[in-house]
Parts: structure tokens; C-alpha cells; sequence
């Protein structure tokens, strides 16, 4: 069976603890979120501001969606 890579965490548990980042969203995009929801309560959360934040956060959730996708194709595959 292969071995897999897990992407390393870019914050610790008690930095997402003191942002106040719910539990739901403590994965490994939530580096990202802290900026993002900065951004948004300093503008109010108006839709058209924190564009390239917002971008950057779905990006990473995309590319974190894709990343696990292939390691379950992986796993299915290996077990057949």
C-alpha cells in the first residue's frame, strides 16, 4: 500500500484558537482564513471587497478538495 503524504499545518492549534476560527474550518487552508476574515470584519463584509483573500482561500480549498480526491482514487485503487 502507498504512503501519503499529509500537507503540513502553517498555523498552530492555539494561533486558529486566538483568531476564534470554528472548528469546522481548522484545516490545512486555515492559514488563509485568518487574513480573509481580518479583511472582512475591517470592510464590513461588503462582497466586493477581500476579493484576492477570498480567491486565495477557495483556491487553497479547491486544490485541498482535488489533493484528497486522488489519494482516495489511490486507495480504492490500491485495494482492488
Amino acid at each position: 500500500m502507498a504512503e501519503y503524504e499529509e500537507p503540513e499545518m502553517k498555523i498552530s492549534a492555539e494561533d486558529m484558537a486566538s483568531a476564534r476560527i470554528p472548528l469546522r474550518y481548522r484545516d490545512y487552508c486555515a492559514h488563509m482564513l485568518v487574513p480573509l476574515n481580518k479583511c472582512r470584519h475591517r470592510t464590513m463584509y461588503l462582497p466586493w471587497k477581500c476579493e484576492e483573500e477570498r480567491h486565495s482561500y477557495e483556491k487553497c480549498q479547491y486544490e485541498d478538495f482535488m489533493r484528497r480526491a486522488k489519494m482516495l482514487t489511490q486507495i480504492k485503487a490500491a485495494n482492488d
